[in-house]
């Protein structure tokens, strides 16, 4: 008879076994036509594989390292796992919870006037330009490697909180209370993690209409890459506080070695799927999105985040596009903004949907690195080369990678008021002719001053000590 370690022993192996399956077909996703990756390159497939390693580095965290009793923020993204056109400006932090049960959530910031509308110091630490809290019920996108999962009411947010309405004291310090309803007499940060819908869910008809969060997320994002602190954020659920753990057994690791397998192999499948069939990056076909698919050298319809976009920041208004450049071309992106947002940015990726490099390069400029022109306008530059501007938006050599720009508000204004975005094909040493003569020069030597303060805000901004 089989000892149980001999069981145990059997048990894990074919666990691991099926781990290295799904990174098998994980991997297939980078070069196998019906899978639908971007056009081979050698460059192409050499981030296909960096891209992979990328999930994996995440589902090992999210598959063994999760606890709801004793969550802890994590990045869900970052310069080591970059995906989904990930937001240069961003630190994205997650962390699972329970929402039938209470969390308290704790923080501290500097000089964070900014966030009321105010002028901040002029010298000295800021916080960052804007935070946002925000929880909901089902899983992160892409979890499923399904894009059934986009539609309305298969996901849910239950509640958020941003920078612009949360109560900080006099020293920076803040909490934010998270559970299924405020208690009675509290009048501080409070986000709901529970949602009554009126609808049944489109894939579990039977499923209650109570839809409790099981995570919470958010980003802080950096405006002033040189002043803008980042925010230790600590989480607590506040009935098992100093308890002990439960030891770590047999059947949690065959689950979460299971888990982490599947994680890889379907965010992979469903990106790929994402960037092919709504989005239409290769052409369109049964399933593109009209006026969502993204468009050659031009933007789509500006809209507004939601689960049936692929997610996102329930702020932000998003747009999107593919450039395609000639190493003698240059795109010159133009925004006009009538109403004010919290945030502003804009950024290349590459057709997997990592964000350009923007620590040793200018893959992203945001709202505050930008020259505004004297007509209201921001022109951004994209091109394979230094064109000698302000706003140049550097390619890394890819010719061609998704043109993302965000505008960010707290409450959606009405659609006449959102900005617009345009873009303009020209020939590289045409480019003056095309954007104000007041735009001034950039030497070689300012450049190198930006990319030296990018870099020390990135090496800051994800230190992990």
């Amino acid at each position: 008879m089989a000892s149980e370690t001999d069981k145990a022993s059997h048990l894990l192996a074919e666990a691991f076994d099926e781990l290295i399956t799904n990174l098998k077909k994980a991997r297939d996703a980078i070069d196998q036509p019906e899978l639908m990756p971007p056009p081979a390159s050698p460059r192409i497939l050499a981030e296909g594989y960096r891209y992979l390693m990328g999930f994996l580095h995440s589902a090992i965290e999210r598959s063994f390292h999760q606890d709801f009793n004793r969550p802890a923020f994590r990045n869900a993204l970052s310069i080591i796992n970059r995906a989904t056109i990930d937001n240069a400006d961003a630190i994205y932090f997650y962390a699972p919870i329970d929402g039938q049960r209470s969390y308290l959530i704790r923080g501290k910031v500097e000089d964070h006037r900014h966030w009321s509308g105010e002028a901040p110091n002029s010298t000295g630490p800021l916080a960052p330009h804007y935070l946002i809290f925000e929880t909901s019920e089902g899983g992160l996108a892409g979890d499923s490697g399904d894009l059934r999962e986009l539609m309305p009411g298969v996901k849910t947010q239950t509640g958020r909180l941003d920078s612009s309405l949360m109560e900080v004291d006099a020293d920076g310090e803040f909490e934010i209370l998270l559970a299924p309803e405020r208690p009675e007499g509290h009048s501080g940060n409070f986000i709901s993690t529970l949602k009554i819908v009126k609808q049944p869910h489109p894939l579990e008809p039977q499923k209650a209409p109570e839809r409790y969060a099981n995570y919470i997320s958010g980003r802080q994002l950096f405006y002033d890459w040189q002043r803008e602190e980042a925010i230790h954020l600590s989480i607590t659920q506040l009935d098992p506080e100093g308890n002990l753990t439960s030891a770590y057994d047999v059947d949690s690791a065959i689950d979460q070695i299971r888990k982490c397998g599947e994680i890889v192999q379907n965010q992979m499948a469903f990106w790929n799927a994402f960037w092919t069939i709504p989005m239409g990056a290769y052409g369109v076909r049964e399933g593109t999105l009209p006026g969502i698919s993204f468009p050659r050298n031009a933007f789509n319809t500006i809209n507004a985040a939601s689960g049936a976009t692929g997610g996102g920041m329930s702020t932000n208004l998003y747009a999107g596009g593919i450039y395609e450049l000639d190493l003698d071309e240059a795109l010159i992106v133009e925004t006009r903004i009538k109403l004010k947002p919290q945030y502003v940015g804009f950024q290349v990726g590459n057709l997997w949907g990592e964000s350009m490099e923007y620590g040793g390069r200018t893959g992203s400029l945001n709202g505050a690195q930008s020259t505004v022109d004297q007509d209201g306008a921001i022109r951004w530059v994209v091109a394979h080369r230094d064109p000698g501007v302000p706003n140049w938006i550097d390619t890394s050599g890819h010719q061609e990678g998704f043109l993302t720009p965000r505008w960010a508000y707290s409450e959606t204004p009405a659609a006449d008021d959102w900005p617009t975005i345009s873009a303009k094909k020209v020939k590289f040493d045409q480019v003056r002719k095309h954007i104000p003569g007041e735009t001034p020069h950039i030497s070689p030597e300012q450049r190198r001053e930006q990319i030296a303060i990018r870099q020390a805000h990135v090496l800051k901004r994800y230190r992990s000590f």
